[in-house]
């Protein structure tokens, strides 16, 4: 058995300006299972340079474009190569990279939402499906403590059968055309041609549905949305509520939206079934409160074990 090593990851994407490639960077890091060796950061080849520089990477293995990089990493001697990609790229540029990555051999980690549109989608199902590699899509706010917990408590039995569902998630940093301003973030979220048909519900609403069926261990099988423009001028998206039937008959409400003035990122979670409720929200992420009909609510902590 040989023995263990850390992952070799390379970036697509997290070139100067991004935001969510830092994030899955450190996040990567934090536990010492990866080390960064390669990366193409941006699609244009001076900024990934730049990059690669501030990262300290060795210039050889700081490419241009991901097409090189497959190409290149793929002939490095096995041990010494890539072996996992994490792709952090506005949402036009999910597809492709992901096939050419598992085609050359290497697993993938993409940040959601899965692909630019739906047909793009179906196709990547069929070829994950007959791939030998791994694929992750980063729906990272499961990864909370208490939310493990709550999805425990729900498998368990702890609060019967599920009856209702609340998940809302309010940001309030599109509350103007940010994207007018030279806000690169905000210019690639709202166009439809990078973003996707979907603004809000595909930015973050996805988070929202992700969260809902994960603790709840149902799948939704019947929605009826109502979208909306908040901002006038704005070509997709900003807000949005949608009903929610499930599987089992339960029934529930997503909201979502970027335009809530002043909100932060403070995903939320409420569940009730037969025998009692749980409740939990992001920007107080160690804390969940589950409710019975008699006695005082309870209140858990991640704790210090």
């Amino acid at each position: 058995m040989s023995a263990a090593k850390k992952l070799k990851l390379g970036l697509v994407g997290g070139g100067p300006g991004s935001f969510i490639g830092a994030i899955h960077l450190n996040g990567a890091l934090m536990d010492g299972m990866f080390e960064l060796v390669c990366g193409a950061f941006s699609s244009n080849p001076a900024k990934s340079k730049q990059k690669g520089e501030e990262l300290m990477l060795d210039p050889a293995r700081v490419y241009g474009n991901y097409d090189e990089m497959y190409e290149k990493e793929s002939q490095r001697p096995e041990g010494d190569r890539m072996d996992v990609v994490a792709i952090v790229t506005p949402n036009n540029v999910h597809f492709d990279p992901t096939v050419k990555a598992l085609k050359h051999g290497f697993h993938v980690a993409l940040d959601k939402p899965l692909t630019l549109n739906y047909q793009e989608a179906k196709d990547l199902y069929h070829i994950v499906k007959n791939s030998d590699r791994r694929f992750l899509l980063t729906h990272t706010y499961t990864g909370y403590p208490m939310i493990k917990q709550a999805k425990q408590m729900v498998m368990e039995g702890k609060i019967g059968k599920v009856r209702k569902v609340y998940v809302e998630y309010p940001q309030g940093w599109l509350y103007k055309l940010l994207e007018t301003e030279n806000n690169k973030q905000a210019e690639w979220r709202t166009d439809p041609n990078r973003n996707g048909l979907a603004g809000c519900m595909g930015d973050i609403g996805t988070h929202a549905f992700n969260m809902v069926e994960y603790v709840t261990g149902l799948k939704v099988s019947h929605v009826c949305a109502d979208l909306y423009i908040k901002i006038e001028g704005r070509p997709i998206d900003d807000d949005g509520v949608v009903l929610l039937r499930f599987e089992n008959g339960a029934s529930g409400v997503l909201m979502a939206s970027q335009t809530d003035t002043g909100c932060e990122n403070n995903l939320k979670i409420r569940v009730y079934g037969e025998k009692g409720g749980l409740e939990w929200e992001q920007e107080l992420n160690n804390t969940l409160v589950f409710r019975e009909p008699t006695g005082p609510a309870q209140i858990y902590r991640a704790g210090t074990g």
